[in-house]
């Protein structure tokens, strides 16, 4: 059912015909602006979601018009509501979309994930450039059609995992292909995801290791569309355990630990040594149920040779365990909370999580490094700025769509391993596991009446 805080009838969608943008950066990405922006050359841009991440999507791209805002929590979005007198109110991005088609240049979506898809879909379709939170999607194959969607309709697409704007980053990147470690091999990736603080604390972010949804009969908040927050999953009473944030360890709305940090955490390995579809993925971890993520998982993906690089055994670590303090760090030096390690085979190097600065260890390394001469294009400002660039003729934002659909694609792959047992042979350009049939029930999710991709 559609509601939205205006009365207006929706307009009858229109085709859209895409127009060739110019100085593409990126091989692979393309996309075009989908009408002239405004007499001051701002983009009109409209966000679904506002409360959460979204607020700090908008705030950032303030510096265009925003004509827009949708969220179905009132009462949590309200200062974003507020900041932004001007723009339109709705409930549901759909009525949005329709009312206000003509008007929208962008959208940012950053609702939980189980909606990220439906809602950028439908922007797409309509000729609107995308900023979508991360992980991009809640499934595999929603993340392989959106990857598609954005080369049909050509417009500018950027994920939120803003890590990969970031110098930290770059410079990963540059070292490892220059051979600063030599060959690289072995990667370790650890975020303390679902917990949070220091390891004395011991406390949850967001609860995971559930085998049973709430208790007790609660009513919705008087500000809350429930059954909008729902979109496309199977129906459930509300609980206040879900939201506005607890939804992140439910397979029906959220991806877990790996999901939420993986595109963040894998984002700069996955880059660096371009590794593709892994071959294999199996995981480790508590207790396994069909409703929530386990406290606490490893997984390990096994990639194959590319180009002149060799194979990669990749290992993912969350709840609080992490691979092994590596002997060349001294007693007094830190290990890292949340990041990545990387073997070579002259060498190590090691980052923090969302693009941070890279160092060689042992850190003593560092004092008569010689750095590799810089490759890779720089940010200007923000990640949604990277976006903003995009969206008006600039070269391809970094983190498109043809980039960031493969790497949720294989964050996604070590959930499917985590619900399933044993080891996964995966067919990447297929999408499927080759030698376990149920375990092909994750990689597409079915939808609740009344909504589709």
């Amino acid at each position: 059912m559609k509601s939205t805080l205006h009365h207006s009838e929706s307009i009858t969608r229109r085709r859209f015909v895409g127009q060739t943008a110019a100085g593409l950066a990126l091989a692979g990405a393309s996309f075009s602006t989908s009408r002239a922006q405004s007499a001051n050359n701002k983009l009109n841009i409209a966000a679904i979601g506002v409360g959460g991440m979204g607020a700090g999507n908008v705030e950032k791209c303030a510096g265009e018009n925003i004509v827009a805002l949708c969220d179905v929590d009132l009462d949590r979005a309200a200062k974003t509501l507020n900041a932004f007198p001007k723009a339109r109110r709705f409930r549901d991005f759909r009525v949005m979309l329709d009312t206000m088609e003509n008007e929208i240049d962008a959208v940012i979506v950053a609702t939980p994930d189980h909606t990220h898809a439906v809602a950028t879909m439908d922007a797409m379709r309509r000729g609107k450039h995308v900023y979508t939170q991360k992980p991009l999607t809640h499934s595999i194959w929603e993340a392989r059609q959106l990857g598609e969607a954005a080369k049909t309709y050509r417009v500018a697409t950027q994920m939120g995992n803003q890590g990969h704007s970031s110098e930290g980053a770059r410079l990963t990147v540059e070292w490892i292909r220059a051979g600063v470690i030599g060959a690289v091999r072995e990667v370790h990736c650890w975020s303390d995801r679902p917990l949070r603080g220091t390891r004395f604390e011991n406390r949850l972010y967001w609860p995971q290791g559930l085998s049973e949804r709430p208790q007790g009969n609660q009513a919705i908040p008087k500000t809350l569309d429930w059954d909008l927050w729902l979109g496309p999953a199977p129906y459930r009473d509300y609980h206040e355990g879900y939201v506005p944030f607890n939804w992140r360890g439910w397979w029906d709305f959220g991806t877990g630990a790996l999901g939420d940090m993986g595109c963040h955490i894998i984002d700069h390995p996955y880059w660096a040594l371009k590794l593709g579809y892994p071959v294999s993925v199996e995981a480790s971890s508590t207790h396994i149920n069909p409703e929530t993520a386990p406290l606490a998982s490893l997984v390990t993906y096994d990639f194959p040779a590319r180009e002149a690089m060799p194979p990669v055994r990749l290992y993912w670590y969350d709840g609080g365990i992490k691979p092994a303090r590596p002997p060349e760090l001294a007693a007094d030096e830190e290990w890292l909370v949340d990041g990545v390690l990387y073997v070579g085979d002259r060498g190590k190097i090691m980052h923090r999580s969302h693009g941070g600065m890279p160092t060689l260890l042992p850190l003593s390394r560092m004092n008569e490094f010689k750095r590799p001469d810089k490759t890779l294009p720089r940010v200007r400002g923000s990640h949604e700025q990277n976006w903003i660039d995009a969206c008006k003729g600039g070269s391809a934002a970094c983190s498109h769509f043809d980039y960031s659909g493969p790497l949720t694609e294989v964050v996604l792959l070590g959930n499917l391993a985590i619900r399933s047992e044993g080891k996964l042979f995966w067919d990447g350009p297929n999408m499927r596991v080759t030698n376990n049939e149920a375990a092909n029930q994750f990689v597409q999710r079915e939808y609740r009446s009344g909504w589709k991709l």
